[in-house]
């Protein structure tokens, strides 16, 4: 990649230049895409890399303000990155690295046409990458494919067993889903625990539990699909600066996302498979740091988690009966004694979600905080008032209204019997 650097450097000439992207990464989720652009943005600081983020969930007009004064590296999502091409808006034609990070979750998330339909934008010559936890076959038919005489870097420790980091300790525990809540409170006043992330399956538990946790005094926040970008990276913020400590979500943050001082990682609910699993736990022990990461499985998933069990070889078929009383649960975990499900307020610390402000993003969506503060509120009518309506009774026992011009019932006229011989008379005519 040339950048102006290299020119005042004497590494290239000036006609090498150019304000088109000439690297490409992409990434399956918004929340990996602004960490990897700060991480490269860090890393390209002395060299002044420009790096542009493109995802959904923001306005357009920044970005391609931005594709106009000249990028060095782009890193985006899928949709997005087609959005802007098929606009015309993105040139892919001088890329000359592309990156695909987390290929296997792209490919689970159903990304591959998209990401097919990119690398058939870029020029033939170009160095390609492929960077993923785990290596289904899938994976491996897309390098084959689309990469020349690919070398595969398998990056391990030998210290590890297995698939899974020897510097995480794993606790596996059969709980009821009514007892839940209160185990967890109880968990994360373990002694030595720093920041922690909760994983469940679903978006409505993720939002149930982030404020059953913030009802008894922890500061939490949760990041999953149903928030507005605004209030899932507000979220983030907040747990990277340490005024949040409990980050709730779904598998939308297990990929990828490196938060420092993560200590305990708790799967609320039980995985769907063993690549899940790997990376949910994956988000503590990184880097040489000691973790612990504690599932919590209902009765229900008992065959599911035998079959990750089985698949990962891990030490636990059968995980113990725990209750939020139960003795082994203080005692592994080291949670101290007579420890109830709410945070003292001795302990009450952190500043907050609220204290991390909402950074205006002009979002296309309309759903989370942010959204619905901004939405204009409905102007109330008056509520409209209605003459009772008075009826009363005629004697013929038909209702008319109040002040209703009422015909009074023809009175019964004997018809006289005509004599033998005469026409009969006429039949009385009926009122109008």
């Amino acid at each position: 990649m040339t950048v102006p650097a290299d020119v005042e450097a004497g590494r290239a000439k000036p006609e090498q230049l150019t304000d088109a992207p000439q690297a490409l990464v992409v990434v399956p989720t918004r929340e990996l895409c602004t960490q990897v652009t700060n991480d490269l943005l860090t890393a390209g600081k002395v060299r002044n890399v420009r790096v542009l983020a493109i995802y959904g969930g923001r306005a357009y007009e920044p970005q391609v303000e931005a594709l106009k004064k000249g990028v060095d590296v782009i890193v985006g999502t899928p949709g997005r990155l087609l959005d802007l091409a098929g606009q015309r808006k993105l040139d892919l034609s001088h890329i000359r690295g592309l990156v695909l990070d987390e290929a296997d979750e792209m490919l689970d998330l159903g990304f591959l046409p998209d990401v097919e339909r990119i690398i058939t934008m870029l020029p033939t010559k170009r160095q390609t990458m492929l960077f993923s936890a785990t290596m289904p076959g899938a994976v491996i038919s897309l390098a084959r494919r689309y990469m020349s005489q690919p070398t595969h870097i398998n990056a391990t420790s030998p210290d590890d067993e297995g698939t899974t980091v020897k510097n995480t300790v794993q606790h596996v525990y059969r709980a009821h889903n009514m007892d839940k809540p209160e185990m967890l409170a109880r968990i994360l006043q373990a002694e030595g625990r720093g920041l922690a992330m909760i994983f469940c399956r679903t978006k409505r538990t993720a939002a149930d539990i982030a404020e059953q946790l913030e009802k008894r005094g922890f500061a939490s926040g949760a990041v999953h699909g149903d928030l507005g970008q605004g209030a899932r990276e507000q979220a983030l913020r907040a747990f990277r600066n340490g005024k949040v400590d409990v980050l709730v979500c779904t598998d939308v943050a297990a990929r990828g996302i490196d938060v420092e001082g993560v200590t305990h990682v708790v799967n609320y609910q039980s995985p769907e498979d063993e690549k899940t699993y790997l990376h949910r736990i994956g988000r503590t022990g990184r880097a040489g740091a000691k973790g612990t990461a504690i599932t919590l499985v209902d009765w229900d998933d008992i065959p599911r988690w035998q079959l990750i069990n089985k698949a990962l070889d891990l030490q636990f078929p059968d995980p113990p009966e725990t209750y939020s009383t139960s003795p082994h649960l203080f005692e592994e975990l080291g949670i101290p004694a007579g420890t109830k499900g709410v945070l003292p307020r001795a302990e009450r610390t952190r500043a907050g979600l609220r204290a991390e402000e909402v950074e205006d993003l002009g979002e296309t969506g309309g759903r989370g905080r942010k959204a619905a503060a901004a939405a204009p509120a409905r102007e109330e009518r008056e509520p409209r008032t209605r003459t009772p309506r008075q009826r009363r009774r005629t004697r013929g026992g038909a209702s008319t209204e109040a002040g209703a011009a009422t015909v009074p019932a023809p009175a019964k006229e004997a018809t006289p019997v005509a004599p033998a011989g005469d026409e009969a008379p006429e039949a009385p005519r009926t009122p109008r």
